[in-house]
C-alpha cells in the first residue's frame, strides 16, 4: 500500500531549512513583527532595509503556518474581477489595486535576486478560463476591462486553449503575460536568513500571552515569561489575526491541494503558465520547479481542522477527476494531499494599516488567492506608514472601509 503524505508538499520537499531559538531574555526593540511566514519575512526585510532595530517572532516553527500550505501562485488578478471591483470601490481604486499587484511580481523577483534565494522563482503567463459556457459573457467583459487599462492580455478561444495547453472542456479565456510561481516556504526562510546575518533577531516557538498597547509603544508578555518592549508592533499573522481583531472583516475557508509524482515526460505546454477557472469555488493549477503538477480548489466554508482533514481523501479524488477531465492525456499519480486555511474579504483586497482599537500597531493581512503579492505591496505601505507618510493605496486597504 502506498501512503500519501498529508503534510504540505513544501514542508516535505524542504525539510528543516533553519531553526531559531525561543525567546529566553527580555528585549527592547524598535519594531516587533508577529508572524514568521512569507508576509512576516517580507515586512522584516523592509524594516531592516529602512534601518530599524527589528525582532520577529512566531508561535510555531518559521514558515509552518499558511506559508507551508500555500500553492505559491503569483497573480496580479484579485479574487474579485476588475470589472466587478470597479463597481464595488470605484474605477480609480480598482485600477490602482490591480496595477499594484501587477508590479509586485517584478518587485518580488528583485528581492529573490537580492537574497540569492533558490526558491524556484519563475515568471509565467496566467490563463483564466471559463469552466462553463454561461461564464463566457462576463469573462469577456473582464477581458475588455483589462484591455481598456492597457494590461497585456489576449482572448483565447477554446480551440486555441486546447492547441496551446492541451486543455479540454474550456470555453475560452484570458491569457495574461504577467504571473509567476515560487516556493514561498523556501523564500521566507531565505529572506529571514539573509536578514538574520544583518542583525534581525528571530524567535520561533514563542507565543504571545498579553500585549499592552500604549500611545508610544507596546509591551509584550510571552508564554515563557519574557517581555519585549517595542515602539511599533506589526502583525503579519494572517487568519490568526481573527483571534485579536473582533470585527467581522474576513471569512475563513479551507482549501485543498494535491501534487503528483515527478513527471518524466514532456510537460512544456503547461510549465510556463498558471491556470485557474471561473468555477465557484475556482480550481487552480501550476507546475513546480521539480517537474510536478499541483492542482487545488474544492474550498469549504469551515476551518475546523478535524472536519477539514477528514475530507482529504474525498477532495483528492475530486481534484484528480477534474484534472483527468481537462488534461485527459496527463499521466497523473498523486504524491501529496493537504488542506489549508485562507481568508476571503468582501472586496478581495487585503487589510494593511492601523486598526482603531490597537495603538502603536499595524497589520499586514494579505488575504485571498494572491496574498503573497499583497504582502509585497504591504512592504511599501508599512515603510511609508512608519515614516508618517501617506501611500495612495492605504485608503483602499484600511480597516472598516
Amino acid at each position: 500500500m502506498k501512503l500519501k503524505s498529508s503534510e504540505p508538499f513544501w514542508l516535505v520537499k524542504n525539510g528543516i531549512v533553519n531553526s531559531y531559538p525561543s525567546l529566553r531574555e527580555n528585549l527592547d526593540t524598535e519594531i516587533l513583527i508577529v508572524g514568521g511566514g512569507i508576509t512576516g519575512s517580507l515586512i522584516a526585510h523592509q524594516c531592516m532595509e529602512d534601518g530599524y532595530k527589528t525582532v520577529l517572532m512566531d508561535r510555531r516553527e518559521i514558515g509552518h503556518g499558511s506559508t507551508s500550505a500555500t500553492t505559491s501562485m503569483l497573480q496580479y488578478e484579485i479574487d474579485v474581477p476588475l470589472h466587478q471591483l470597479i463597481d464595488l470601490i470605484g474605477e480609480k481604486a480598482a485600477v490602482e489595486s490591480y496595477w499594484a499587484c501587477y508590479k509586485s511580481i517584478d518587485d518580488l523577483k528583485k528581492i529573490v535576486q537580492q537574497v540569492k534565494s533558490d526558491c524556484g522563482f519563475k515568471k509565467k503567463e496566467s490563463l483564466y478560463f471559463a469552466a462553463v459556457e454561461k461564464d463566457v459573457g462576463w469573462l469577456k467583459k473582464e477581458f475588455e476591462a483589462r484591455k481598456k487599462i492597457e494590461m497585456p492580455v489576449k482572448w483565447l478561444e477554446a480551440d486555441e486553449i486546447d492547441k496551446k495547453f492541451h486543455i479540454k472542456h474550456s470555453y475560452g479565456g484570458i491569457l495574461s503575460e504577467q504571473g509567476g510561481s515560487i516556493d514561498a516556504f523556501k523564500l521566507a526562510h531565505d529572506i529571514l536568513a539573509y536578514n538574520h546575518e544583518k542583525g534581525l533577531k528571530i524567535f520561533d516557538k514563542t507565543d504571545i500571552k498579553k500585549v499592552t498597547y500604549k500611545q508610544n509603544g507596546v509591551s509584550v508578555l510571552t508564554e515563557h515569561g519574557t517581555t519585549i518592549t517595542a515602539k511599533k508592533i506589526i502583525y503579519c499573522n494572517g487568519f490568526e489575526s481573527t483571534e485579536i481583531i473582533k470585527d467581522e472583516f474576513v471569512k475563513l475557508l479551507s482549501t485543498y491541494a494535491i501534487v503528483g509524482e515527478r513527471f518524466e515526460d514532456d510537460q512544456s505546454h503547461i510549465n510556463d503558465t498558471l491556470f485557474w477557472n471561473t468555477a465557484e469555488p475556482y480550481m487552480y493549477m501550476r507546475t513546480t520547479d521539480d517537474n510536478r503538477l499541483l492542482i487545488g480548489g474544492e474550498d469549504e466554508d469551515f476551518v475546523n481542522a478535524e472536519k477539514r482533514d477528514s475530507l482529504l481523501s474525498d477532495k483528492s479524488v475530486k481534484l484528480t477527476k477534474y484534472l483527468k477531465k481537462i488534461l485527459p492525456d496527463y499521466d497523473f499519480r498523486m504524491d501529496f494531499v493537504w488542506a489549508g486555511t485562507f481568508g476571503e474579504t468582501k472586496d478581495g483586497l487585503p487589510y494593511i494599516g492601523k486598526h482603531p482599537n490597537f495603538k502603536s500597531a499595524y497589520f499586514v493581512l494579505g488575504f485571498g488567492g494572491n496574498g503573497i503579492t499583497f504582502s509585497v505591496i504591504g512592504m511599501e505601505l508599512v515603510s511609508k506608514m512608519l515614516k508618517n507618510k501617506k501611500h495612495p493605496l492605504a485608503e483602499y486597504f484600511k480597516f472598516r472601509r
